[in-house]
């Protein structure tokens, strides 16, 4: 009984993002607007797993309150060039794959 609960709870979910996309979106193409928000997921997912990763960093060497997303654009830029050699294009690449699986989920059929 829980898991079909779930089950209708999830399938009612999945219907209310749909139609709440198909209201922004108006009338551009679906598949445009699956790639833009997919685009903007994808840009967020970086950015929160770069603060995250950078913010432990940080915390763990005993720098409680800093916050990456406090930088400004210029101190941002000094760990930059790190960043790359250490989050590069593999490790993006193997992590959005993951989570990109985790999305196609989300598309109704």
């Amino acid at each position: 009984m829980t898991d079909n609960k779930k089950e209708v709870e999830r399938a009612e979910l999945h219907r209310t993002i749909w139609a709440i996309a198909d209201e922004m979106r108006g009338s551009v193409d679906g598949w445009d607007f699956k790639s833009y928000i997919l685009g903007m997921l994808f840009y967020r997912y970086i950015s929160e797993n770069i603060t995250t990763y950078i913010n432990k960093g940080e915390w763990e060497t005993g720098n409680k309150d800093f916050n990456y997303a406090d930088l400004n654009d210029a101190q941002a830029e000094g760990i930059r060039e790190e960043m790359v050699n250490v989050k590069g294009s593999s490790y993006f690449l193997h992590n959005c794959l993951r989570t990109s699986a985790k999305l196609v989920m989300l598309t109704p059929t």
